[in-house]
């Protein structure tokens, strides 16, 4: 039998953006049950742990770990057997683990590995999770992109980042954000609202510690901010902007393919 909660799963859950969502999600309704997706049960743990013990008083609906990686089949398909029998459906899918290669490494080798995790491990995951997605009341996916993917500012004079290279990471959003606009269409007749969201440049551990640290001396955002923008996604004080055609973002309005 299917939960009576809002079932939610994030992935990349274990630091950064996903584990702040997490956090968000759980403070703004008992209603939710949050999934706390980890490419290590390990890891998965020690990041509730840690979110217990730092905010036990504030969190209000149950948070559970999964295992999930998004670039290993069995994995995705253990989840999604494990949602299916506890839970019975899902109701949000949030892909949100994604890699930037900062390591010295030729072109195609780094374009490679990271399309692996930014676009093939969100259209396995999706894939795999449809079908409880479809047993929803009310079903979302988002594919948290990156305005570094947007062509359109790629190419804008104006454009505040466009001196950052990148060029793998942002042809793999480039890809991710087509593929969130491909499965608006096609997921539109089951009633899936599809989006990509740009969570801006934040304080994360996707350029390992030294790109942290890079960003917190840049003045990167607190992850906070577009964890928060996600929850109000979630409650769909933004389906107005999933109608349009461009990225969500976390402050608000639409940006540009």
């Amino acid at each position: 039998m299917a939960s009576n909660k809002t079932i939610i799963l994030v992935t990349g859950a274990s630091s950064g953006i996903g584990y702040e969502t997490v956090a968000a999600l759980s403070t703004t309704s008992a209603d939710f049950h949050i999934l706390l997706g980890s490419r290590s049960v390990e890891k998965g743990q020690k990041a509730l742990d840690e979110l217990q013990s730092t905010r036990g008083s504030s969190l209000k609906g149950p948070i559970s770990v999964i295992q999930i990686d998004v670039t290993d089949q069995k994995t995705i398909d253990a989840a999604r057997k494990q949602i299916e029998t506890q839970l019975g459906k899902l109701d949000v899918l949030i892909n949100n683990a994604g890699i930037l290669i900062y390591q010295p490494m030729d072109q195609l080798t780094a374009l490679r590995e990271t399309f692996e995790t930014n676009l093939f491990g969100q259209v396995m995951v999706t894939e795999a999770l449809e079908p409880l997605l479809k047993k929803s009341a009310n079903p979302y996916i988002i594919y948290v992109s990156s305005e570094q993917g947007s062509v359109t500012s790629r190419l804008d004079p104006e454009y505040e980042y466009r001196n950052i290279r990148g060029d793998s990471y942002r042809m793999s959003k480039a890809a991710l954000n087509m593929l969130a606009a491909c499965h608006r269409f096609n997921f539109a007749e089951w009633g899936c609202k599809v989006l990509a969201f740009n969570p801006g440049w934040c304080v994360s551990n996707l350029t390992g510690e030294k790109g942290r640290e890079m960003r917190l001396k840049g003045g990167a955002r607190d992850p906070k901010e577009p964890a928060a923008a996600l929850a109000d996604i979630v409650l769909g004080k933004r389906d107005a902007d999933i109608e349009k055609n461009g990225m969500v973002d976390l402050d608000g309005g639409i940006l540009p393919w």
